[in-house]
């Protein structure tokens, strides 16, 4: 795993040109990573029947049992954040971003492969677990890894634009896997999907993992030789030098994760429970409103490196604390209620997707800066954002669906309160 291809030059930023291959390189392996991931999250209406069985008279059992998973898998991300950033640390950016994705990759797979409940039994959902468990671990680390290598490989003044990219092509790998799903909601009918569809976008990840690991053993280093040739940071080091910097991340982190999951990933579902949306149709808003927010993130991360990261912080949180009750409860059955709220949402979320690569690397120094990044981060997306669809999903069948909007105000308000004393860090020098 000891990397040993190109290295940037410490303390100078790499060529405008080479720059450019390490943002494709970062966004397509990134891009592969998320469509692995989400494709569980768009799909699992369709196989929750399929891999757990029905409580007595409650359809919602096996949905919420494949959202409790969905949660399974965001609590091994801190530890895919602490490991994988530990060897993005150690052994380089590149070596951590070559196995996350070969990570995800073999979770797909096994996703694909999971049995039915009434075929296996219990090994259908043991099944499962593992491969959310493998997917868990690979998603933590990529954050961390690729946040630091995307900052890292930015020029002067620049950082904000290229940190965007992280969103980008996670919305991408999101879109791609929406769009998939919708159109296989579209071309097949409830029982095909329910009873094979469901299987194939899994399998496809599995085989664009492999494309996504070649591009990435291409790209360039960013650790500079003077921390390539400095004595290997401790596991826990940056938990342990760096506690405020630690903390910081998590409140940055928690009003937009469960912002993020809410309206990217599980608002379709919460569409279809609780205003009675369409599946397919709510998938296709999904699909069309991901486009929208992958166009609005570039132009947000350069806006920052002009006018700073806390103008568009402070409007994702505040916006979000007074708006996401209103905007909740404004979704019906009609398409374009579904589609307005969404959009109106993206456009608010953009203030800090833009930013937060930019904002969590210019915390921590370059020494540890992917582990001091990978355990906070995954660790409060686990507690909030993974949790999302499954508690908003749990508010319904304890017959207070209203709930959940005032639960994602509450958290974006906390969140706005920490970015009123956050230090802008848009014009400092980053640490190499």
């Amino acid at each position: 795993m000891t990397d040993t291809g190109p290295i940037a030059a410490a303390h100078t930023p790499l060529p405008s040109r080479a720059s450019v291959r390490q943002l494709v390189a970062a966004s397509i392996g990134n891009a592969v990573e998320w469509y692995d991931w989400y494709a569980y999250s768009f799909l699992a209406v369709y196989f929750a029947g399929q891999v757990f069985p029905k409580g007595a008279g409650n359809s919602l059992v096996p949905l919420l049992s494949t959202f409790a998973v969905f949660a399974v898998g965001f609590f091994m991300r801190p530890v895919g954040g602490l490991l994988m950033g530990a060897v993005a640390d150690r052994r380089g950016r590149r070596a951590a971003l070559t196995v996350t994705i070969l990570l995800m990759g073999g979770g797909s797979l096994l996703v694909a492969l999971t049995p039915t409940y009434a075929a296996t039994g219990l090994l259908a959902p043991v099944v499962l677990v593992i491969a959310r468990l493998v997917q868990g671990l690979s998603v933590g680390g990529e954050f961390a890894a690729s946040t630091t290598f995307l900052v890292e490989s930015a020029g002067p003044g620049r950082r904000g634009l290229f940190s965007s990219f992280q969103y980008v092509s996670t919305t991408i790998g999101q879109l791609v896997a929406s769009g998939i799903s919708a159109l296989l909601a579209h071309l097949l009918s409830d029982g095909q999907m329910s009873g094979w569809g469901w299987r194939v976008p899994f399998l496809f990840g599995a085989v664009i993992s492999l494309v996504g690991f070649w591009i990435r053993r291409g790209a360039v280093e960013t650790r500079s030789e003077e921390q390539r040739t400095a004595p290997r940071p401790g596991l826990f080091e940056a938990l342990r030098r760096h506690p405020r910097a630690s903390l910081l991340i998590c409140g940055i982190t928690a009003g937009g994760t469960i912002a993020y999951y809410t309206w990217t990933t599980y608002l379709p579902t919460y569409a279809t429970v609780n205003a009675g949306f369409d599946k397919g149709d709510a998938l296709t808003v999904g699909t069309i409103s991901l486009a929208f927010f992958a166009v609005l993130q570039p132009l947000a991360g350069a806006l920052s490196d002009r006018i700073g990261r806390k103008p568009l912080l402070l409007g994702f949180a505040v916006g979000f604390a007074v708006l996401a009750v209103p905007l909740l409860h404004r979704i019906t059955s009609a398409f374009v209620s579904l589609l307005l709220v969404q959009c109106a949402g993206m456009v608010l979320l953009t203030g800090y997707t833009a930013v937060a690569a930019a904002v969590n690397a210019e915390v921590f120094p370059a020494r540890v800066r992917a582990a001091g990044i990978g355990f906070p981060y995954s660790l409060t997306v686990a507690l909030f954002g993974g949790t999302a669809p499954y508690v908003g999903t749990w508010f319904k069948q304890a017959g207070h669906p209203g709930w959940f909007p005032w639960y994602v105000s509450a958290l974006c308000l906390v969140s706005a309160c920490v970015y009123l004393v956050l230090p802008e860090t848009a014009r400092r020098p980053l640490d190499r």
